[in-house]
């Protein structure tokens, strides 16, 4: 289950669109600033949502403070969402940036697309020779080799 850090001083917003994404599958943590945010990430985090103004540390701090240490995917969820902002948002690191008011359906695609992404981003680095590989069973494919693995475990 994929967690996601929502970061939105509106407490309101934030409760409906936890409960939204927990009937999606995910798993949500909250946060009401951006100061709360960066107490609360880890690895364990697999995206943020994050609003611009809040109070303490807007979300553009916040953005710029996370990419100092970390890469986890941002989307940026804000009623600023004039041109500036938005390019603003993505040139500061941002994965994807959604001006409110925004449809439900459109920001759980979102989160999938960059979690896939993301995945298979991770699974690119993993690899050793930066190639995709296919496990069945025993059998290893890693098409950049062209030659067929094993992995060690008896065949099923």
């Amino acid at each position: 289950m994929n967690k996601i850090l929502l970061v939105d001083d509106d407490r309101e917003l934030t409760s409906l669109l936890k409960e939204l994404l927990e009937m999606e599958g995910f798993n949500v943590i909250v946060a009401h600033d951006g100061e709360q945010a960066l107490d609360l990430l880890d690895d364990s985090i697999d995206l943020l949502l994050l609003d611009v103004m809040m109070p303490k540390k807007n979300g553009i701090d916040t953005l710029k403070a996370l990419r100092q240490t970390h890469q986890t995917p941002v989307i940026m969820l804000t009623a600023r969402g004039s041109e500036l902002d938005r390019v603003l948002g993505l040139e500061l690191g941002a994965d994807d940036y959604l001006p409110k008011p925004f449809n439900d359906r459109e920001l759980v695609a979102r989160i999938r697309a960059i979690l896939r992404r993301s995945h298979w981003s991770e699974q690119q680095q993993n690899n050793d020779n930066g190639s995709p590989t296919l496990e069945v069973d025993a059998l290893v494919l890693n098409p950049a080799v062209r030659k067929p693995a094993s992995t060690g475990k008896r065949w099923s």
